[in-house]
């Protein structure tokens, strides 16, 4: 991946000042929305590592399983609420877009613990 290759996630911005940094562990995610998309790019070149270390410790499988094949091809952020920097819970509303016609349609809620932003749960 070229430093000017564009963000999985849909940011708009370079893959090395976007996801890039959070996803190699150089920095952690200042939000709900930032985490939410470098999970999403996670999920998009296949890294689990990063997916398991981002889940809230109390809902995290004990391993993380990824759909084989499956092919992630797009982000669209619906709702933020809450998540910045001076909060402590977040849920940010997303659909992720895979394959062909498939989507993913959730609310996701994030938590932040000793200064980092974990992935709660689907909010129900």
């Amino acid at each position: 991946m070229s430093t000017e290759d564009p963000c999985p996630c849909g940011s708009g911005r370079s893959y090395d000042d976007c996801c890039g940094p959070l996803l190699s562990s150089e920095r952690l995610a200042a939000i709900a929305e930032e985490l939410m998309r470098s999970r999403y790019t996670a999920y998009v070149y296949g890294n689990r590592e990063h997916l398991w270390r981002t889940w809230h410790p109390k809902t995290r499988p004990a391993e993380v399983a990824l759909e084989p094949g499956m092919r992630w091809t797009g982000l669209q952020i619906l709702d933020i609420r809450d998540g910045g920097p001076d909060d402590d819970t977040g849920v940010v509303e997303f659909v992720a877009s895979y394959d062909s016609t498939g989507r993913l349609h959730e609310r996701s809620r994030f938590e932040r613990r000793g200064g980092r932003w974990f992935y709660l749960d689907e909010q129900g």
